[in-house]
């Protein structure tokens, strides 16, 4: 049996959760991959009635639920807190935007998280980390030794009291790495990793749309941490092979804008490889659902999150379970 095919609600959060539900049944979907905002899932209101109430709307479609998703209190949690973070966190974690009462709210909130996903009966919730050292990545001026100790030191102590209550609550922790994150491809999620001492509740949802275009082995990502692979999103980008105008940095242009190196695209219109990453999966037996994220800025989201899914199940197989030449002896 293939794996379960789900679309991720965070692009979605400005329609009710029913009319959300109606459209992924309609388009295809297995599934879907609850946002914490809009009013997907609430984890202020994430009562046992609440969630009853939830799944009873995700089967009267025909649909199911594997994972909830916190990206933006996640953000919060080691991150260098501006003005901007009061846009995407709730009000009560914002509080007064204190930076260090905003982390500390972020933290708690994310512990509520664990204790809710595990009420509506999922055990991954997927997010962000937020990162005090994003703002070093390029080196100038130069980073002074130990910074980088520092800052991945300061994540860890941030993180492991969640992480501890996520193991307690049978619930693990899917970092997406993403660039603003403490991990953002294969070295940092590797030091980030050993930052935590390799925490049980600690992983990553795997999303290759942000490692092709920094030049990231995005299918050695799945070998590397095979153990660690917790969820799956299926995301395109594509990104150019002459020189342009916006590069890898973006040049503070918005997305979709023409001349940008990169940018995020409709499933299969991109420059990701999807049938190695299958086949990757298929030898580290991950066995989860596929999440589409869909994100095109040049696209309708209807027409692109249903063509999505039918990529997504005519780009999933299953392993073989004999060797295509054993007929041969016979």
């Amino acid at each position: 049996m293939s794996r379960p095919v789900t679309l991720f609600t965070g692009q979605w959060a400005d329609l009710p959760f029913e009319t959300v539900c109606q459209k992924a049944r309609s388009f295809g979907y297995d599934g879907l991959e609850l946002a914490c905002w809009g009013d997907h899932f609430e984890v202020s209101k994430a009562t046992d009635e609440y969630c009853a109430s939830k799944r009873e709307i995700l089967e009267k479609y025909g649909l199911k639920v594997f994972s909830i998703s916190n990206h933006l209190v996640g953000q919060a949690v080691a991150d260098r807190i501006d003005e901007r973070h009061k846009s995407i966190v709730p009000e009560h974690v914002w509080g007064d935007g204190d930076p260090e009462g905003v982390r500390k709210r972020a933290a708690e909130e994310m512990i509520r998280t664990g204790e809710a996903a595990r009420r509506l009966g999922v055990s991954i919730v997927n997010g962000f980390t937020g990162s005090p050292i994003w703002h070093l990545v390029y080196s100038f001026p130069p980073i002074l030794p130990g910074m980088i100790d520092k800052g991945f030191s300061e994540f860890a102590e941030r993180w492991i009291p969640v992480l501890d209550a996520y193991e307690n609550i049978g619930v693990k922790f899917a970092l997406e790495v993403h660039p603003t994150e403490i991990a953002f491809d294969i070295a940092s999620a590797k030091r980030a990793l050993a930052a935590v001492n390799n925490h049980p509740a600690f992983g990553f949802n795997y999303d290759p749309s942000h490692f092709g275009y920094q030049g990231v082995d995005y299918v050695g990502f799945l070998y590397a941490f095979s153990e660690k692979i917790f969820h799956v999103h299926m995301k395109d980008v594509g990104w150019s092979d002459v020189p342009v105008e916006a590069g890898v940095f973006g040049g503070h242009t918005e997305f979709g804008t023409r001349g940008r190196y990169w940018d995020f695209r409709s499933l299969g219109r991109g420059n990701i490889n999807f049938e190695e990453i299958i086949r990757a999966l298929n030898r580290i037996g991950y066995k989860g659902p596929l999440s589409v994220e869909w994100e095109d800025s040049g696209m309708d989201r209807e027409h692109g999150a249903a063509e999505a899914c039918e990529f997504v199940r005519a780009v999933d197989f299953e392993p073989s379970n004999i060797a295509f030449d054993s007929a041969f002896d016979k």
